[in-house]
C-alpha cells in the first residue's frame, strides 16, 4: 500500500501470528473506510477488529494511529504501548511512540522507542530525525535542573527586549523582526541580524555587549528554534502520508559539493533539519553565496518545503 504508516515490522517473518477472521474482516473494512476518508467507520471498525484479536498488531497500529489524529491521545497512547508489547513491535509504532513520549516530556522513555528501532535499523532515517530531538531536549532539561533558580532564568528569557537600554534602531529593527524577548534574541544568529535591514555592526555591538554581561550570546537557543521548526512540519504533514518527505537525507537533493559542504558544516542530514534553518544562517557559512541558496531553495521546493522564516 502506498504511504501505509505501517511499512515495516522489526523480525517480520512468514511465521507471525495470523489474525483471526473476525479480526481481519474488520479490518479490511477499516482500510477501505481509512482510503475513503471515512475516518469514523474507521475507527469503528478498528476497535471490533481489536475487540475480536487484542493482541493483533496490525489492528492496534491502526487504531492508535487514527485516535491520534483526533486528538484521543490518552487512548492512542495506551494502543501504542499495547502495541509495542507484541513481538516482534512494528517499528512505526515505536517511532510514534517515541513522539507521543516527547511530547509529554517523558524523554527517557522516548529514547527507548527510538534506541529499540536504531539497534536494529541502525539508518532509520525518521528514527534517527526524532532521536536527535529527544536528546537535545534531555540535555536541555540536565542543564535547567543544573540552574540553581529554573524559574529565574525562566523569566529572564521573557523579559522583553524594551526593558534594556538600546539604541531607538536597533529597537526598532527588533521589533519588526518579532524579536520580542530575550529568548527570541538568543534564538537568532549575527548573520540574521546583519542581514536585516538597517541592521548594522554599531547595533550588533549593542546588542553584544548587552548580553555579555548577562553571560549570554547570539545563537544560544538556536537549536530550540530548529527543533520547533522540525516539530512545526511533522505537525503539518502528519496524517497525510507524506511524513516521510522530512526525514530523506539531503544527499537525494544532489546539491553541488560547494553546497553540500556547507550543509555538512550545519550538521544537516534531513530535509526537515535543512528547512529548520534560515537563509542568513547558510549564507552565514563560508563560500556558502547567492549561487548555492538559489539551488537549496529550487531543491526544497520541490518537496514542497522552504526554509525557516525569521517572522514565522
Amino acid at each position: 500500500m502506498a504511504h501505509d504508516p505501517l511499512d515495516t515490522v522489526i523480525g517480520f517473518s512468514d511465521t507471525t501470528k495470523k489474525d483471526t477472521a473476525a479480526a481481519a474482516k474488520a479490518l479490511g473494512v477499516a482500510k477501505t473506510a481509512i482510503a475513503a476518508g471515512e475516518r469514523d467507520t474507521a475507527i469503528t471498525e478498528l476497535r471490533r477488529a481489536v475487540n475480536a484479536d487484542p493482541d493483533n498488531p496490525e489492528a492496534l497500529f491502526h487504531l492508535a494511529f487514527q485516535l491520534d489524529l483526533c486528538g484521543e491521545e490518552e487512548e492512542s497512547l495506551a494502543l501504542y504501548e499495547r502495541c509495542c508489547d507484541q513481538q516482534p513491535p512494528m517499528v512505526n509504532a515505536l517511532v510514534n511512540l517515541a513522539v507521543m513520549y516527547e511530547d509529554r516530556a517523558d524523554y527517557a522513555a522516548a529514547e527507548r522507542c527510538l534506541r529499540q528501532v536504531l539497534d536494529t535499523r541502525p539508518n532509520h532515517a525518521r528514527a534517527s530525525l526524532y532521536m536527535k530531538d529527544v536528546l537535545a531536549s534531555r540535555e536541555m532539561v540536565v542543564v535547567e535542573e543544573q540552574d540553581r533558580d529554573v524559574f529565574k532564568r525562566k523569566a529572564l528569557l521573557d523579559t522583553p527586549v524594551t526593558d534594556f537600554e538600546l539604541s531607538v534602531r536597533a529597537r526598532t529593527c527588533l521589533k519588526k523582526m518579532n524579536i520580542r524577548t530575550l529568548g527570541d534574541l538568543l534564538r537568532i544568529t549575527e548573520a540574521e541580524l546583519l542581514a536585516y535591514k538597517n541592521f548594522g555592526d554599531s547595533s550588533l555591538q549593542e546588542i553584544r555587549k548587552m548580553l555579555s554581561v548577562k553571560g549570554l550570546r547570539l545563537g544560544q537557543g538556536l537549536e530550540d528554534a530548529h527543533r520547533a521548526a522540525r516539530r512545526a512540519l511533522i505537525e503539518q504533514y502528519k496524517g497525510t502520508g507524506k511524513e516521510t518527505v522530512l526525514a530523506k537525507p539531503v544527499a537525494e537533493l544532489q546539491l553541488s559539493v560547494r553546497a553540500r559542504k556547507a550543509l555538512q558544516l550545519l550538521t544537516i542530514q534531513t530535509l526537515g533539519d535543512l528547512a529548520s534553518h534560515t537563509e542568513a544562517e547558510l549564507m552565514g557559512i563560508k563560500n556558502f553565496g547567492a549561487t548555492s541558496l538559489k539551488e537549496v531553495r529550487e531543491r526544497l521546493a520541490e518537496h514542497g518545503l522552504s526554509l525557516r522564516k525569521l517572522d514565522e
